[in-house]
């Protein structure tokens, strides 16, 4: 990953999420985003979260699919800083 992109990761959170379902996407490869704009949910047996955009940008790839089981820690997208 070059210094322009940045990762979009599953977060760890207090709760001790190991594991959740990614249950939508609510951006697409080539869609711009704002920085902390929602691009997912995920779902775990405990809560739903949103998974915000760290940055604004462009996103360029997503490596999970709707149902899904994801990690905390897991890279789930790339995007490319907005210039």
């Amino acid at each position: 990953m070059n210094k322009d992109e940045r990762e979009i990761k599953i977060p760890e959170t207090d709760e001790q999420i190991d594991e959740a379902t990614l249950i939508a996407w609510h951006k697409a490869p080539g869609d711009s985003v704002a920085a902390d704009e929602v691009i997912a949910e995920i779902m775990t047996d405990k809560v739903n979260l949103e998974i915000p955009a760290p940055c604004a940008g462009v996103i360029i790839a997503l490596m999970a699919e709707e149902g899904d089981t994801v990690s905390a820690g897991q890279t789930i997208a790339s995007m490319r800083l907005k210039k």
